[in-house]
């Protein structure tokens, strides 16, 4: 059998008899409507997807920023010079041309560069999506812009937290005072610089 395994790994006749390949979504629909004409043909992987959007062969002078919520756009296709996004490999400086990338967030402060204007947003979570043809989508599960937030209320929610987690008994209630505090640092960490 061990003799065989090279033969079968490289299409020997045992699987190219077995193997069915359907290299096309118009090939799969023919072959489905010859066995079951009276229902309609599955989507394929095919149909779902879509070409990839051309790679500039210059470098574009801006970045396409999309920045949406659950509840809320907050930046729909802006043209900005950067964005710095709190990845949790660390920050990352997203500028025109920059590689393809997807990086998770983690809690802290999301920068949008225009010009001499920079816009900041606290971010507790979510991902940043960046395509080679200069786009990058930004999906945060909450996001507040900086200069809304209040230090006093972080303060104390970072007290609390800390006060919540010296009185935990189970693991549950470990966990989600430990989350409290990570959110409430990170924030506290925002509003000091």
């Amino acid at each position: 059998m061990l003799r065989q395994a090279s033969r079968l790994l490289a299409g020997g006749p045992i699987l190219a008899t077995r193997a069915r390949s359907f290299s096309t979504d118009t090939t799969f629909t023919e072959a489905w409507t010859k066995v079951i004409p009276n229902i309609d043909p599955p989507k394929t992987p095919l149909s779902f997807i879509h070409p990839r959007p051309p790679t500039p062969s210059s470098i574009p002078s801006k970045l396409t920023v999309n920045f949406v919520l659950p509840y809320a756009s907050e930046l729909a296709t802006k043209e900005v010079d950067m964005v710095i996004v709190p990845a949790t490999t660390g920050q990352m400086g997203v500028l025109p041309g920059h590689v393809a990338t997807i990086a998770e967030l983690k809690p802290g402060v999301l920068s949008v560069h225009e010009g001499n204007e920079v816009t900041k947003y606290f971010v507790s979570s979510g991902f940043v999506f960046i395509h080679a043809n200069s786009f990058a989508d930004i999906i945060a599960v909450e996001a507040v812009p900086l200069d809304q937030l209040d230090a006093n209320h972080v303060q104390k929610g970072l007290a609390d937290f800390t006060s919540k987690l010296s009185s935990a008994t189970t693991d549950l209630e470990k966990a989600e005072a430990q989350i409290g505090i990570d959110v409430h640092s990170a924030l506290n960490s925002a509003l000091t610089g």
